[in-house]
């Protein structure tokens, strides 16, 4: 992990953490199990971690989808310079 990255991956974890839908544990309580549990710490970052490189290749898929569809645009004026869509 980029130790330079680190203070956003950790803003995003405990962001994303109090922002749960549906959760019936109250903010402070599930900070204070963070804390204080390590296994559920453990699991929870576990989870975090994988929802944000699940975040990290949803974006680079759609990035890549993008620079195709720029790229066959490009082929596209290159084939018919006139024809203009």
């Amino acid at each position: 992990m980029n130790r330079s990255y680190a203070p956003t991956r950790l803003r995003e974890r405990l962001a994303r953490a109090l922002t749960r839908p549906g959760r019936p544990v109250p903010l402070l309580d599930e900070l204070v199990r963070i804390e204080t549990d390590p296994a559920y710490r453990a699991l929870f970052f576990a989870q975090l971690d994988a929802a944000l490189d699940e975040r990290h290749a949803a974006a680079q898929t759609a990035a890549v989808a993008e620079i195709e569809a720029a790229a066959e645009r490009l082929r596209a004026l290159i084939r018919s310079p006139g024809d203009r869509p």
